[in-house]
């Protein structure tokens, strides 16, 4: 995003890492409210409890645009330009393929998914299920729900203690793969594991040939890029489409080089 708006003379005044936290994210708004800027990028943490602050924004004057998902009740054109996303749903369709390569017949498979209100998760979990109901009903998926990324080993100690057969593992991002990961290291269990999103260390994990079989790949250089332009033409009075989607990478051991120079536009380093 800043790279792009460089480039047509935009200034980007500040960046707010709200911790994935709604009281933080509202209480940051709420403040840039105030500040008459021309627009703003927001990846909203959360469905109804950030709605009336996004809504506040958009109504003091400022261009809003969305990543991932729009807050309940908000409408496009009207509270805000554009949402900019992945395809979440493609992107869970490519990690139940991905992995269940791996599953012999008859596995069952942990699915880790993120117990918040959440619209990108969401919708990589139920496009994970379809795929499986669809191409492997033979698996049978449990699912085991975490809310904090720090607190991921007691969920699967807990998954693994009632389901000890399990042949393989999905996580809704890589964060949680990791920690899982982790977690099933610690105790010996070696398991394949596929996830979304490309990070430095599932791809590390993925060339090194260990229990990450496999990645479905969002392109978030390629997504702020695209949010910038949205939020350029809106400020020239042209009206971008209010949903743009981009296709998810699939990522292999065979093709992590390729695809991590691809995804983040910056060269594969060895370490």
């Amino acid at each position: 995003m800043a790279a792009t708006f460089g480039n047509y003379s935009t200034a980007v005044v500040e960046v707010v890492d709200c911790g994935f936290d709604p009281g933080t994210q509202n209480r940051a708004l709420e403040r840039l409210a105030t500040q008459r800027l021309s627009g703003v990028i927001s990846i909203p943490v959360s469905n109804i409890t950030v709605a009336d602050a996004h809504r506040a924004l958009s109504e003091s004057g400022t261009r809003l645009v969305l990543l991932d998902n729009a807050p309940t009740g908000l409408r496009p054109g009207r509270d805000y330009v554009s949402v900019v996303s992945c395809d979440n749903f493609g992107l869970g369709q490519g990690a139940a393929e991905l992995l269940c390569a791996h599953i012999p017949k008859g596995g069952t498979i942990g699915m880790l998914t993120y117990g918040i209100d959440f619209f990108a998760t969401h919708e990589r979990e139920i496009a994970f299920r379809k795929w499986v109901e669809t191409n492997r009903p033979d698996i049978v998926v449990k699912v085991a729900r975490f809310t904090d990324v720090q607190l991921i080993a007691p969920v699967v100690d807990g998954m693994m203690a009632s389901h000890p057969a399990l042949a393989g593992w999905f996580a809704v991002w890589d964060a949680p793969a990791m920690q899982a990961l982790a977690a099933l290291r610690a105790r010996d269990w070696n398991v394949p594991i596929a996830t979304v999103d490309l990070g430095n260390e599932v791809a590390i994990e993925l060339a090194a040939g260990g229990p990450i079989k496999g990645v479905s790949a969002q392109r978030p250089y390629d997504q702020g890029v695209t949010a910038a332009i949205a939020m350029l033409q809106s400020l020239v009075g042209r009206e971008p489409p209010t949903w743009i989607a981009l296709p998810g990478l699939s990522v292999t051991q065979a093709n992590v080089v390729e695809a991590y120079q691809a995804i983040w536009h910056s060269p594969c380093r060895a370490s």
